[in-house]
């Protein structure tokens, strides 16, 4: 028979941190967003923009750090505009934070009006049509939410040409047209000396000019710290809202934000001139001691980190040392050098870290072959989530499998409460 938990000690009742630690046993790799580093991120941001208002773009799950997390945190902080990518995007941030002001990004699509009007959020338009579609919603159904113009100055994607831009000023100049902004986006924001960035801010200044009365937006992360003329009436950040570097040419002014390490699943040695993982592509040059971990390429971390005998890939920091991955990274596993370390210094269970600690979503992002964007959007579903700071009210997210049927129980809940993780 079960005992009574009110007459067992309380000095023998798990801890918070030990239930926790518990929990995020079951995982492989744990990913952390420092949601005060978000916050001190925007509010960098705000403050170099000045006067100008600082949104934020909150698309593909807040860049892979938790869209509900991150707006729920900045909408605290004091942000009072959002951007996302898609309708459904905007449902769930709406449901999060009901008061700021949503833009949806990928335009308005017919038949699409009462979405917008339930949730209370706003279309981008980049077409004629889509504003004709647009109107004929808002006369039908009186809807009066508004929405933002998108024009194009060089990106050549979304948005109105010019010379549509150009047919519409009547309409703006006529009033009652509910546009609440006008906004472009930059080329090549992140190249200081680009003459597409004058190229566009001209031709956007004279366009938007002619929006009387009607807000105006420029600058994504990048464009800020081209300098006030490309600030406006409101900045657009989102990549270096989460750390990446909008400065590349110079230090990174962002804070770190997500953390990742992952469980050694075994410790093992192999003599010299044994290769390592698929291809046999990396040889073993003495008596060399693995750590195997389990994250692998499933999980985010690009196989294009993997090394081989002519070539060093990306490192992971083990007992507070870089150490060399060794072999091609495997879908769901990764082979690490740690011959280096001191005996006993990396275990069986032991946490390493692949993303912080001086590793940064820039320096993964040069082993990738891709950009800081596409690192965290590409963190996957498989990590337990712990979330600090920004006066977190709900336990840490954790993966959700797409069907539990004929799945073995979940693990137990993750407590709220960071607990350190073995290293």
């Amino acid at each position: 028979m079960a005992s009574d938990p009110k007459t067992i000690p309380q000095s023998s009742l798990p801890s918070a941190e030990a239930n926790q630690a518990a929990a995020l046993a079951a995982y492989g790799g744990v990913l952390t967003v420092d949601l005060d580093a978000i916050i001190a991120n925007w509010r960098k941001l705000e403050k170099t923009a000045v006067p100008a208002e600082c949104s934020a773009v909150i698309k593909a799950d807040a860049y892979g750090c938790g869209a509900e997390q991150v707006s729920r945190a900045l909408s605290k902080a004091g942000c009072r505009t959002f951007f996302v990518a898609t309708l459904e995007e905007a449902r769930k941030v709406r449901a999060t934070v009901p008061e700021p002001t949503i833009y949806v990004l990928g335009g308005y699509f017919q038949n699409t009006g009462e979405h917008y009007a339930r949730i209370n959020c706003r279309p981008v338009i980049g077409d004629l049509n889509e504003l004709a579609e647009w109107d004929v919603f808002c006369r039908r159904s009186g809807w009066t939410g508004g929405a933002a113009v998108h024009i194009d100055t060089g990106m050549n994607r979304l948005g109105l040409t010019l010379a549509d831009a150009q047919a519409i000023i009547p309409r703006i100049n006529a009033g009652d047209h509910g546009i609440t902004l006008v906004m472009s986006h930059l080329v090549s924001a992140e190249q200081l000396n680009s003459p597409l960035n004058a190229r566009q801010l001209a031709t956007f200044r004279s366009i938007a000019s002619e929006f009387t009365g009607v807000p105006a937006a420029l600058a994504n992360s990048s464009g800020i710290f081209l300098g006030a003329p490309f600030q406006f009436d409101l900045v657009r950040p989102g990549a270096a809202l989460y750390g990446v570097n909008p400065t590349p040419e110079a230090d990174n002014p962002m804070q770190p934000v997500v953390e990742l390490k992952a469980r050694i699943v075994q410790i093992r040695n192999i003599e010299r001139g044994e290769s390592v993982g698929y291809g046999g592509t990396w040889t073993a040059r003495r008596p060399t001691k693995l750590a195997i971990i389990a994250v692998g390429y499933a999980d985010g971390y690009f196989r294009a980190a993997s090394s081989n005998d002519g070539t060093r890939g990306a490192d992971v920091i083990v007992a507070g040392k870089r150490c060399p991955i060794a072999g091609r990274i495997s879908m769901d596993l990764i082979a690490i050098d740690i011959t280096d370390l001191a005996p006993n210094a990396a275990r069986r269970g032991h946490m390493v870290t692949l993303l912080g600690d001086g590793i940064t979503v820039d320096e993964l992002a040069h082993h990738f072959g891709t950009i800081g964007y596409e690192v965290l959007t590409s963190l996957g579903r498989r990590y337990a989530r712990v979330y600090k700071g920004g006066d977190v009210d709900e336990p840490p997210a954790r993966p959700e499998p797409a069907s539990t049927a004929g799945q073995p129980p979940a693990p137990p809940p993750i407590e709220p409460t960071a607990a350190p993780l073995p290293s």
